[in-house]
């Protein structure tokens, strides 16, 4: 899938990619599945199922050689659909649980195994003209930014609009517009470093799924950060406050 850019890319562009978990074949190989589905590599790799020297074999036969019960691995993998969008009509109380569970959960699932893969990659593949020197690198310090963002949110700024606001509320909400602009343009660099998460030619499984997986969390932190850039928080601003865009450059405003 070719990012362009995100200043025109759409919110939910891989919405279909996930909306396919509930359909994998068992006759699939694992290492299509691995490609085409973010997440799946944690569950192959915590399940030991092989992907990538390993992954033309059909899922049923990898999860037979494993002595795995097939339906509960199907399960799971049906498990890593996400809803696209937020609930209509909601509340403010109803939008943060929304958020915290459908982006902050997520992007605490997320990071660490994009982390592991892109170290893996860099190292297996340095020799490689086209590897991401400094991938793992950036990823971590992304993680590091983005979790101790959430956490702020959580810990303050969310339970103050589940209780419906006070007068000093516009502060923590420009503080956390303001960290929604630095995410942007380290998602900005993500994007520059990984040719816009498309792999080479002949990339590896775990590279090509590597790369699935970036593609996933810069929809899903776009998705977030206009969530409650243009949703949530104009709820609890003035009105010319909620003419902000998400701070990505990705045209959503």
């Amino acid at each position: 899938m070719q990012y362009a850019s995100l200043r025109t890319y759409p919110m939910n562009a891989r919405v279909d990619s996930l909306e396919s978990a509930a359909a994998v074949s068992p006759d699939a190989s694992i290492g299509s599945i691995a490609v085409q589905l973010p997440g799946a590599t944690a569950v192959f790799r915590r399940l030991k199922l092989d992907f990538c020297c390993g992954g033309n074999v059909a899922l049923a036969q990898a999860v037979a050689d494993k002595g795995l019960a097939l339906d509960a691995v199907l399960a799971e993998l049906s498990a890593l659909q996400q809803p696209a969008t937020a609930p209509e009509a909601a509340t403010p109380a109803q939008l943060v649980d929304y958020i915290v569970t459908r982006f902050h959960d997520v992007h605490r699932q997320q990071l660490p195994e994009l982390i592991r893969m892109a170290r893996r990659v860099e190292a297996v593949h340095r020799e490689n003209p086209h590897v991401p020197a400094g991938l793992g690198d950036l990823l971590e310090a992304m993680q590091t930014e983005l979790f101790t963002h959430m956490h702020k949110e959580e810990a303050i700024l969310f339970p103050m609009l589940k209780a419906g606001g006070n007068p000093f509320v516009s502060q923590p909400i420009g503080m956390m517009r303001a960290e929604h602009v630095d995410h942007g343009a380290e998602l900005e660099r993500l994007m520059a470093l990984t040719n816009d998460a498309n792999p080479p030619a002949g990339a590896c499984n775990t590279w090509r799924a590597l790369y699935t997986g970036i593609g996933q969390f810069a929809d899903d932190l776009i998705s977030h950060i206009h969530t409650e850039n243009n949703v949530l928080f104009p709820q609890f601003e003035p009105e010319a406050a909620g003419n902000s865009d998400c701070g990505t450059s990705c045209g959503c405003s």
